[in-house]
């Protein structure tokens, strides 16, 4: 059972979901603001939090980004604001997992539940140590250092973003089902949607393509999946 943070400026909120949290054996410390998160998560050191995008002051975004100044805990995204599911779902700032108002407890349990066995299981594997570094065209992934360059230009991304490149990497050429990407990448307890592939995909190709919109390593392969490749070199324009 793990120590959970619980931020949201609804009191109430914060009532209910620390009761589901504890009936089910978690133990737990809450926070109205994201400033007071900052202080809990130190006097604590919680093993995952639960935030709130819908902050007054410093907002479920800021919080993140300073949480993870200081903090590797997994961070599960609670909104009710579905015109953000798109930028939430993308996880760009390092967030492990979403969850919609209004929820059902049993949901945000499984959720609890699986996002906490994947940092067990990173935490079990010791991260990328002594992993080979993987090659694609002048796409470099070195999995021990975290490092990824693209034409020797130092690219930085998540923790998700990387894990879904090095995968990708590790079968060149292939076309991966979208349904190989969510089991070796989220995980097989993974009850999310799909769409959480496709905006990390977009997210990815803003950092190792010259243009997003025309990707030259990152394909998609319709009806499938993606494929990564060596970049391929654009067709001279024949005047």
């Amino acid at each position: 059972m793990a120590t959970i943070l619980v931020v949201d400026d609804d009191r109430l909120m914060r009532r209910s979901v620390s009761i589901g949290l504890q009936d089910a054996g978690h133990s737990t410390v809450t926070a109205g603001s994201g400033e007071e998160a900052l202080e809990r998560a130190r006097d604590v050191q919680p093993q995952l939090v639960l935030l709130d995008i819908g902050l007054p002051g410093m907002d479920g975004m800021e919080t993140l980004r300073a949480l993870r100044q200081s903090f590797d805990a997994p961070i599960i995204f609670v909104t009710a604001r579905r015109r953000e599911l798109d930028e939430i779902v993308g996880l760009e700032l390092g967030a492990d997992d979403y969850v919609t108002k209004p929820f059902d407890m049993d949901v945000l349990l499984a959720r609890v539940r699986a996002v906490l066995r994947r940092a067990a299981a990173r935490g079990e594997s010791g991260g990328g140590a002594d992993l080979p570094n993987l090659v694609v065209g002048d796409l470099k992934l070195d999995r021990s250092a975290h490092q990824v360059t693209v034409g020797g230009r130092t690219v930085s991304l998540t923790p998700r973003e990387f894990q879904l490149l090095a995968y990708l990497a590790s079968r060149p050429g292939d076309a991966v089902p979208i349904d190989d990407i969510l089991r070796n990448v989220w995980g097989t307890d993974w009850i999310g949607e799909t769409q959480t592939v496709y905006v990390h995909v977009r997210w990815l190709r803003t950092k190792i393509e010259e243009d997003a919109a025309r990707p030259r390593r990152l394909h998609t392969v319709r009806g499938v999946g993606y494929r990564l490749t060596p970049a391929v070199k654009e067709s001279p324009h024949v005047a």
